[in-house]
């Protein structure tokens, strides 16, 4: 047991710090660990001294280990969501380096509905890879002097929006290591598809239902495809999106990658898609992106 409480303090330092510095900081032995989150994580440590071996001369000791994190003590802290949190991004970190030589700098464009989570996911994905992140979107606005989207909408029509993400996409698709969040229609067009293919194409496939608890959850302001004059949201927002769902499942499946929140939680035991964390969309993302690569260069 005291062999398993002092790896557990050394496993700790390592996986959460690169470079980790330990302080002792009182008479009680605390130990205080810097490096690696962006906030500090403290860990304490109390040897509790034990009767020596009458064979064995020598003192032996117990080691109790107590973590705190943004001034949370440990038995406030849940320690499996946690370790599991910890745990996804080590693990992403790896599938990342892993997956470099094959990407060879190309960009990956990240496809879907609206509020699949491309831009979550994305953010996560683009870290990992050491990647530029960008959101098609955004680059439209700015295009147009920081106009809304809803307001490109109302104003100018969605063809000139989706003239804009098409310029957008090809000035783009000439840069390397960049990951691009798109537009939920930007797959309706062939050319855009053109300009995706220069680099790889990951499907955010999630369930419409999910879309519709998520968007009804933060409002329809900013969804210019789906103002209401009023009457139920989520019977509308499902409707409006199961077909658009229709009118656009082909065009996503031309994207290099599925990657199916549905086959995921069935894969990991999970009862509900809504408990996949983002970091875990990112791994599987990446597991399916390396697999089309392979099979791309025929190792």
């Amino acid at each position: 047991m005291e062999a398993q409480a002092v790896q557990v303090l050394r496993y700790s330092a390592t996986l959460h710090s690169n470079n980790p510095k330990l302080e002792k900081t009182g008479t009680n032995g605390s130990l205080r660990m810097f490096g690696g989150f962006k906030k500090q994580l403290f860990v304490s440590s109390k040897l509790q001294s034990a009767k020596p071996s009458a064979n064995i001369r020598r003192r032996t000791a117990s080691l109790v280990v107590a973590c705190s994190h943004n001034n949370i003590p440990a038995s406030a802290l849940e320690y499996g969501s946690f370790h599991s949190s910890v745990e996804e991004k080590l693990i992403l970190k790896i599938k990342s380096q892993e997956i470099e030589p094959y990407l060879s700098g190309r960009c990956i464009y990240l496809v879907g509905m609206m509020a699949s989570g491309k831009t979550t996911v994305g953010r996560i994905l683009s870290e990992a890879l050491s990647y530029s992140f960008y959101d098609s979107d955004a680059l439209v606005v700015k295009e147009v002097g920081g106009i809304s989207v809803t307001d490109i909408f109302k104003h100018y029509g969605e063809p000139f929006f989706r003239n804009k993400e098409t310029e957008v996409l090809q000035k783009v698709s000439i840069m390397h290591r960049h990951l691009i969040s798109t537009g939920g229609g930007a797959v309706v067009r062939p050319i855009d598809w053109k300009y995706m293919q220069q680099g790889i194409s990951v499907w955010l496939d999630v369930p419409v239902e999910v879309l519709t608890q998520r968007i009804t959850a933060e409002g329809t302001d900013s969804r210019p495809l789906l103002h209401y004059e009023g009457g139920d949201a989520y019977t509308k927002t499902i409707t409006h999106l199961s077909s658009l769902f229709e009118e656009r499942s082909e065009a996503y499946a031309n994207a290099n990658v599925k990657v199916s929140l549905e086959n995921m939680a069935a894969k990991l035991g999970r009862r509900d898609v809504l408990d996949l964390s983002p970091t875990a969309i990112a791994m599987e993302a990446l597991e399916q992106i390396k697999g089309f690569l392979i099979g791309e260069d025929g190792f």
